[in-house]
């Protein structure tokens, strides 16, 4: 899991999600960047800190940009020919921008019933017409912040025309299409030409999702009502009877089966990646629900947000090397060692920090300070732990250990196992679950038990299982069990009959997009939807495409790893053994290890890489 998080971080300092966009090489706009040369801890090298925002997504316009290959570039005129061609039919003097409401909702309309023609060719022309009013109609605006504004403006037209639940069916019957998908097996090459249809289609829905599923400051609140209704309905059973995110999963691995070649992976994750973010919830809706539950369940308060942490925290380096990575372990191994020795007298060890840097201690200071508290009297006669007295001046020669930014949890769990382990060293008995007599043990005993009570942590997990043992025990006199159908819960009882092959298709893509996995023959071709027909024939194309080709990749792995991220996170809240199943397939499919393949490289070339 952590390896997981740590992998969609450096995802995000790449592909830019909190930066400028994928693989930029410039520091965002507007944003300080930090250009002081910091060292690493070990000295390895020098680098300048790689500012970004650990967000849900990046702005407005980078996950715009990311959604399109620099091989696409000549459909935007396309698209917006088709457009203009059928709005002059229609509407021959004035333009989109000068239409009032009701016009351009009934072009909508029109627009809407021209997709659904027998003819391949006159469909995929109207799709190109949505297509460019979902972009904003871009050839009539002057600024971003003008193509934002109408964009919004012209998918909320599209959504109240109906036009999500019609590109759902025509996206269907696409993934349907046998035709399509047995020509595409039987090429020996496949190209941008092959999934033109489902490229347009997947364009819009995505630019939709992405445009709805965070409300705006001047939403109506029709708008507002309209996001709402559109949010639920895809995260709930209504088309085909299952949640959208699983038809997204089909087509992960129909891909990956090789049965449909020719389907455009990039966009297929993307959009499912802003679907699962749309319905579920990102990093700060997962908060909230937390603290709901929590509440819900009777259990203390959150101590603090993890996420608002890593915020504050510093910039960490990687080291230069796998050698580095030895020494380090070596050295730590070399301070836990001597921490141990002195195991006979626990308070000389609490007074010393075992974590600190420096290796050298001088023995007379060590020796005084262990004679002097050798001679401070120990009461074992005390049956509870007491406070600490305010007025006692030896805390101030205490030295907080260096560990964590955030609070450490105990679990009950580990109380009960301290005090076994205590009794059963100093007094040879044991009390079971009892975690409150601590009569007859040693006073350092006292303070690490009020410590680790201080501490003290229960999840929403462990109360998860205590309730899932007993059902299981009295299944009977326990009654039905009530299971509340939250958006989670749906989109968890859509995937399990096929969350195995889901998992192992996923991790099938982001092995092919990993940088250091090798060309092999039976791998699969992420590389469809970005190859263009006619392959480069000067150096300047040649570069233009490797450049697009590893920014492809990069795009891929940021998509996957969020899409896993938030899965694990929100199937743990629903329920923990939800979390555990998903995770048990990932670790039978090898994740550990190919999340591993990214880190066994030079971190900080692969970070850096300029790929814009």
């Amino acid at each position: 899991m952590e390896a997981a998080g740590s992998l969609i971080v450096n995802n995000k300092m790449r592909t830019g999600v909190g930066t400028v966009g994928a693989g930029s090489p410039q520091p965002g706009k507007g944003r300080e960047y930090n250009r002081n040369q910091r060292k690493d801890s070990e000295g390895c090298s020098e680098s300048p800190d790689l500012e970004f925002v650990y967000a849900d997504a990046d702005k407005w316009a980078a996950e715009l940009s990311e959604l399109y290959s620099y091989t696409e570039g000549p459909e935007f005129q396309l698209n917006r020919k088709c457009f203009e061609e059928d709005l002059r039919l229609h509407v021959p003097d004035k333009k989109w921008t000068e239409l009032d409401v009701s016009q351009q909702r009934a072009h909508t309309m029109r627009l809407l019933d021209a997709l659904e023609v027998t003819a391949r060719e006159k469909r995929l022309k109207v799709a190109r017409a949505i297509l460019y009013v979902a972009q904003g109609t871009f050839g009539e605006c002057t600024s971003e912040s003008e193509v934002q504004t109408w964009q919004r403006h012209n998918i909320f037209l599209l959504l109240e025309a109906g036009a999500f639940n019609a590109l759902v069916e025509l996206l269907n019957m696409e993934v349907e299409n046998s035709a399509a998908c047995s020509n595409a097996v039987r090429k020996p090459a496949i190209s941008l030409a092959d999934s033109t249809d489902l490229r347009v289609l997947l364009n819009i829905m995505y630019l939709m999702v992405d445009m709805l599923r965070e409300e705006g400051e001047n939403d109506s609140e029709e708008w507002k009502t309209m996001r709402q209704t559109f949010c639920a309905d895809l995260g709930s059973p209504v088309y085909n009877s299952e949640p959208f995110a699983v038809l997204l999963f089909g087509m992960v691995t129909k891909f990956c089966s090789g049965h449909a070649p020719h389907f455009p992976m990039k966009k297929v994750l993307l959009l499912l990646w802003k679907t699962v973010l749309c319905t579920l919830g990102g990093f700060e809706d997962l908060l909230k629900m937390k603290a709901e539950k929590r509440e819900i369940l009777g259990l203390p308060p959150l101590p603090e947000d993890s996420i608002k942490v890593i915020r504050n925290m510093r910039a960490a380096s990687p080291p230069a090397s796998a050698s580095d990575l030895i020494e380090q372990q070596q050295r730590r191994g070399r301070r836990e060692h001597k921490a141990l020795i002195k195991q006979d007298n626990l308070d000389a060890f609490n007074e010393r920090d075992p974590y600190k840097t420096d290796d050298t201690r001088d023995e007379e200071e060590e020796n005084d300070e262990e004679n002097s508290l050798e001679g401070e009297p120990f009461s074992i006669e005390r049956e509870e732990v007491m406070p600490p007295s305010v007025t006692q001046p030896a805390t101030d020669r205490l030295a907080l250990p260096k560990g964590l930014p955030w609070a450490p949890k105990v679990r009950e769990k580990d109380i009960e196992i301290f005090l076994e382990s205590s009794r059963s060293k100093f007094i040879g008995y044991t009390l079971g679950s009892d975690t409150d007599t601590v009569v007859g043990l040693p006073r350092p005993i006292h303070e690490s038990i009020r410590t680790l009570k201080l501490h003290k942590y229960t999840s929403v997990a462990e109360i998860q299982i205590r309730l899932e043992e007993e059902f299981i025990r009295c299944p009977l006199s326990g009654g039905e069990e009530e299971v509340e159908q939250v958006p989670a819960e749906i989109l968890y009882q859509g995937l399990l009959p096929s969350l195995p092959q889901y998992m192992i298709a996923l991790l099938k893509i982001l092995l092919a997009a990993a940088p250091t996995s090798k060309a092999k023959t039976d791998s699969i071709n992420i590389l469809a939807d970005v190859l263009p027909e006619e392959m480069p024939t000067t150096v300047l194309q040649s570069m233009k495409l490797g450049v697009d080709v590893n920014r492809h990749k990069e795009i891929i792995v940021k998509a996957i790893s969020a899409v896993l991220l938030l899965l694990l996170k929100h199937f743990k809240l629903n329920h923990v053994y939800q979390m555990e199943y998903m995770a048990q397939h990932l670790v039978f499919a090898n994740c550990i290890p190919l999340i591993l393949k990214f880190f066994n490289q030079n971190i900080m070339s692969y970070i850096t890489a300029k790929n814009r």
